[in-house]
């Protein structure tokens, strides 16, 4: 499994690279705190596939990393060669980017 630091992410997002996030968390979690993904939280994310993008990188994100790594094992089980987990999740965005962001 492809993994992405949230430093690489950062760097992603400041250089404006063309990817997409996924936030697989649930809404609840969603609304406390983002990183401007879309929020396809995991239990619909096999219903919602056409909403991921298949011709450029996507970034799967959620608290730790472990829901986020079940979405991709389950996508790349449906095709899909263009994604990487955010190592660590929103928890690490917290610890290493942004001490501001609310995380539970």
């Amino acid at each position: 499994m492809k993994e992405v630091t949230v430093q690489e992410l950062k760097d992603m997002k400041d250089s404006g690279q063309d990817f997409q996030l996924i936030d697989v968390r649930e809404d609840f979690e969603y609304q406390m705190s983002n990183l401007d993904g879309e929020n396809i939280p995991l239990g619909g994310i096999l219903i919602e596939t056409d909403k991921i993008s298949k011709d450029k990188p996507v970034v799967i994100m959620c608290r730790s990393g472990k829901r986020s790594a079940v979405a991709l094992y389950q996508l790349e089980q449906q095709g899909f060669t263009n994604l990487a987990n955010l190592q660590g999740g929103i928890l690490a965005w917290q610890a290493e980017i942004d001490p501001t962001i609310s995380v539970y």
